[in-house]
């Protein structure tokens, strides 16, 4: 079993616990309180934690971090696929389905969407409903919203820019 890190900043959506191997990132888990670190911030926790607050700060709109989530070989196509979302921009799970090559899968990949253990940067929050409605949203729909208005689109008026 590998050893795991962990350290937690806050955000204008609460707490991000930030989770790595050592070597990569395999987690932000969204969380109310803020957790001890585990004492040793490797590298990748400490460039996570420079970016994240970047992308706060309207800095940064791409990340480039070594990531390792763990998922099946399905659930690891749709998480590439969402990688390539630009910042404020949003795609509908139906045209992601699309683009992972059957339409018929829509459900799938909002399964996979669901279990992305890297939110915000692998931006599962860019994906909505196809009559343009917020849909589900691990941290809740609030931080879907926040983060949505960060990147710029319009979540109130629903008339959101899609991909």
């Amino acid at each position: 079993m590998s050893k795991s890190f962990f350290t937690t900043i806050q955000s204008p959506v609460g707490y991000l616990k930030l989770v790595s191997n050592g070597k990569a990132l395999t987690e932000i888990i969204f969380s109310d309180v803020s957790e001890t670190s585990t004492g040793i911030k490797p590298p990748v926790l400490k460039e996570t934690e420079q970016q994240l607050n970047a992308y706060f700060k309207n800095q940064l709109k791409k990340f480039n971090i070594p990531l390792a989530p763990k998922g099946t070989e399905f659930q690891q196509a749709v998480w590439q696929k969402l990688q390539n979302i630009p910042y404020g921009k949003t795609i509908t799970y139906g045209k992601l389905a699309a683009q992972m090559g059957d339409v018929k899968k829509m459900r799938a990949v909002g399964m996979a969407n669901g279990k992305n253990p890297i939110p915000i940067i692998i931006p599962c929050h860019r994906v909505i409903g196809a009559d343009g409605n917020l849909t589900g949203y691990a941290g809740g729909l609030e931080k879907k919203v926040i983060l949505l208005k960060h990147e710029g689109a319009n979540v109130l008026a629903n008339q959101l820019t899609f991909f």
